[in-house]
């Protein structure tokens, strides 16, 4: 391993963890069960060997901030999975830590749960303008929590920045399907000018922006929700391969002279059948050339 541990501005690197003024919340969260909520948020300032007034004042003031004021004595087992989370986000809050780490934290949660989670660690962050390192797999969850996003792999950063950069301006294969769901189409570009050039894929030929990529082979990266399904044939013609009604989206598998394309249409009211015939056309945005990869399957 190499590089450096900064923490507003110090170098940290050779500090025991335990004296980073770092707190963290765990995946399972990790209360004391034989605890009640008072103490379970206590325990690192009764730790710390700070006076019995102050703890409990701090600790009441924690429990205040996640909305659980009045919930001192309840056991963990008497609470339900959020408010669980709650309760080990004011243990690590009480602190009032440089840093704050998350280890995906709402893993353990429905999916409803989860989104009103994290909307509220969201909140939570900007209220309090928290310093906040948040470890996930969910992209989803990455996007609704971040200012900046770092995609890692074996270990070391592929790419870093906005949630809409990393979503519509993937560096590379990897971070585009690890960002959410693509297509991945084969095809060569020819450079324009410095800044555009003409991706031929197929029948199609696009314009885009190629990134300073060499001319030649490259994979161009679709995002199935810039996929607009046409009223006829025109365009690049497909057939409906299979089709599921998601509520508030449809999802397509389109066969085309390019392969099957995993479409996302909200046109809910005009489902497609299987062995429909459309049309399909690529939007202006989520449509990007990245190096070429591994062949796609």
């Amino acid at each position: 391993t190499a590089g450096t541990i900064r923490i507003g501005g110090e170098d940290v690197t050779r500090v025991p963890a335990s004296a980073r003024d770092v707190s963290m919340v765990f995946q399972s969260y990790a209360l004391f069960p034989h605890m009640t909520v008072l103490e379970n948020v206590s325990y690192g300032l009764v730790v710390s060997g700070l006076p019995k007034p102050e703890v409990a004042a701090k600790a009441q003031a924690a429990l205040a901030t996640v909305g659980l004021s009045g919930f001192d004595a309840r056991l963990p087992s008497e609470l339900s999975g959020g408010q669980q989370q709650r309760v080990a986000v004011a243990r690590a809050l009480v602190l009032e830590p440089a840093v704050l780490l998350f280890d995906e934290p709402l893993s353990n949660l429905d999916a409803r749960l989860r989104r009103q989670m994290r909307e509220e660690i969201r909140e939570l962050q900007r209220r309090l303008s928290l310093t906040v390192v948040y470890v996930t797999h969910d992209q989803a969850e990455a996007m609704a929590v971040s200012d900046r996003i770092v995609v890692m792999n074996k270990g070391g950063v592929v790419q870093e920045g906005a949630p809409r950069e990393l979503y519509e301006q993937p560096k590379d294969v990897f971070v585009a399907g690890f960002m959410g769901e693509a297509n991945r189409l084969r095809g060569t570009l020819r450079r324009i000018d410095e800044r555009m050039g003409e991706v031929v894929l197929g029948p199609l030929t696009l314009k885009l922006a190629h990134r300073g990529l060499p001319a030649g082979e490259v994979d161009v990266a679709i995002r199935p929700e810039s996929i607009v399904i046409g009223e006829d044939a025109s365009g690049l013609a497909g057939t409906v391969r299979k089709s599921a009604y998601l509520g508030g989206l449809m999802e397509y598998t389109i066969g085309t002279a390019l392969g099957d394309l995993f479409v996302i249409d909200m046109a809910v009211d005009h489902p497609r059948a299987a062995g429909a015939e459309v049309g399909l056309r690529f939007a202006n945005h989520g449509v990007v050339a990245i190096a070429a990869g591994a062949a796609p399957a």
